[in-house]
């Protein structure tokens, strides 16, 4: 893959569709990890100062934060940091209870809300972090972290963000952070999936190739029933239409 070449088509896609929605610049959630770092890079390298970063802890593992304001640096990004602590725990108390993945789903749609917010405030559009990999089995929160205007590196399997990061020059020590939505304390992207993102893209690979994946038979099961279960989330909406006579 042409990588530096990659690099420039996506910056010159998103340049484009801010002009098109007479947008005045673009907003993403710095994490601390490898796809937010990527994301933040190319939109500055598409809009320059008119990029702004924003740090959203919810009672998050606090080298979550620090590694998003170090890279900030890093980068000379734009840094807002908003906490949603005390938003998430107001929320949870008004709440009827729920599971454990209900109360962890609304922070990433907490962060959703806060980044429409800024992004509204400035006429920003907002750039989403999700990759490939985890659109395909539906590794992301609907209306959460999958609620978002642009999807820079939605089309690049995790192995090609990875390549793309080391070519924008994101440190190593955040390329090899395990990935982690810091839904929960200890929670890892890998431990959640039960796979590791080398065996998911192998065997995304091979079924978009439609060649037989060369994994377990266990494995290419459970790849193929998560894009299943959540083809829902690849959609709109869907829209009731009568058959009936009108």
């Amino acid at each position: 893959m042409d990588i530096p070449g990659l690099v420039d088509e996506i910056t010159l896609w998103l340049k484009g569709r801010v002009r098109e929605a007479n947008g005045s610049g673009l907003v993403c959630g710095l994490s601390g990890g490898v796809d937010s770092a990527v994301v933040a890079a190319l939109c500055k390298r598409a809009v320059g100062p008119s990029t702004l970063a924003v740090v959203m802890p919810c009672h998050s593992d606090p080298d979550d934060r620090e590694c998003a304001v170090r890279l900030a640096k890093h980068m000379e990004l734009d840094l807002l940091e908003i906490s949603l602590d005390s938003v998430f725990d107001a929320l949870v108390d008004i709440l009827p209870e729920g599971n454990d993945l209900a109360r962890a789903n609304l922070k990433p749609r907490l962060r959703m809300i806060t980044l429409y917010f800024v992004a509204n405030t400035r006429n920003y559009l907002v750039a989403g972090t999700g990759n490939k990999s985890e659109a395909m089995v539906g590794y992301f929160t609907k209306y959460g972290d999958g609620g978002v205007d642009l999807l820079p590196i939605g089309s690049l399997l995790k192995k090609e963000v990875v390549q793309v990061a080391r070519h924008l020059g994101v440190p190593d020590d955040i390329i090899c952070r395990p990935p982690s939505a810091g839904l929960w304390p200890g929670q890892t992207d890998e431990g959640e999936l039960g796979l590791s993102y080398a065996d998911l893209d192998a065997v995304l690979e091979a079924i978009e190739a439609g060649r037989e994946p060369q994994a377990s038979y266990d494995v290419v099961n459970r790849i193929r029933g998560m894009m299943a279960a959540s083809e829902h989330k690849r959609r709109l909406p869907e829209v009731f239409e009568s058959k009936a006579s009108p």
